[in-house]
């Protein structure tokens, strides 16, 4: 089995990238990718720590964007270079979320509400600043009972500290996914269909000629009938299926690693899929 979405105390999950990769080895996988929210910066950990532990890691990312007023996540997985345009598009990314969480705290104010910057910055320990950073400190100072609580409450679209970010383009995506050498999947198509019914057809139509390389039909919360349906969708287009748990840290009822909640099986094909792929482009 393989987990091909997970995140590192790099963006908003719990573990260093080598502690994630080392859990993922404890756990039997025989691969695990490393898909941190807009930055691409613990993959090198990540890939060393995979030798040593005597498993394949995909280096990845997982970036947010838009189409037709829906909000949805582009998986990059198999990244393998860094150029200008990959540099810069990541700098404006990780600006965007520097300068997304000070309009958070004074929103936060406006509802008598103090948290301190530095506290956040503290909690994401090095990594790009996210909501679930602030969340946790939320918690710690009894202003929340817990990060979905937090999320409810105060930090979910549309809640009363919420403040949305800058995003890359769909087109964008695409492109500095594919300069970084990666394949492009579209992330947790579940969640799409959960937001606009009906859209997703349209959406892989116009993710396509963009260079769309793939679906993640296997993820923690698909049913096996939304998984056998996806699956059916790649096939149609041509796409590769890949999946994964969305692993952050595994508390709070959220997903295991490789396991999901409890049922998630992604099969060692969606590896050798995701392989065979980028061997063919770079060949």
């Amino acid at each position: 089995m393989v987990d091909l979405h997970t995140h590192t105390r790099c963006s908003d999950g719990a573990l260093t990238p080598a502690e994630l990769v080392e859990l993922a080895a404890r756990k039997g996988l025989s691969a695990v990718a490393i898909t941190d929210h807009d930055t691409v910066d613990g993959n090198a950990e990540a890939v060393a720590a995979g030798q040593n532990a005597s498993i394949a890691v995909v280096p990845g990312v997982e970036i947010s964007t838009q189409w037709a007023g829906v909000t949805f996540h582009l998986l990059g997985l198999g990244l393998d270079r860094t150029t200008p345009l990959v540099e810069e598009r990541f700098r404006f990314l990780a600006d965007s979320r520097r300068e997304r969480t000070p309009r958070m705290l004074q929103k936060l104010r406006g509802l008598g509400i103090e948290v301190e910057l530095e506290a956040v910055i503290r909690e994401a320990g090095g990594g790009v600043v996210g909501r679930p950073h602030l969340a946790r400190v939320l918690v710690r100072t009894g202003a929340a009972r817990s990060v979905q609580d937090a999320f409810d409450r105060f930090l979910g679209r549309g809640k009363a500290a919420y403040v949305d970010k800058a995003r890359l383009s769909p087109a964008d995506a695409c492109a500095v996914i594919h300069e970084a050498g990666g394949a492009v999947i579209l992330a947790h198509p579940g969640l799409v269909e959960q937001d606009r019914p009906g859209l997703l057809p349209a959406l892989l139509d116009h993710l396509l000629p963009l260079g769309l390389d793939g679906l993640e039909a296997y993820y923690s919360r698909h049913s096996p009938a939304q998984s056998r349906r996806y699956r059916r969708l790649a096939g149609e287009r041509g796409l590769i299926v890949t999946g994964g748990s969305d692993f952050n840290d595994g508390r709070d009822g959220g997903p295991d690693l490789g396991s999901g909640l409890g049922d998630l099986r992604v099969p060692d094909g969606c590896y050798r899929a995701l392989t065979a792929l980028l061997a063919g482009r770079d060949g």
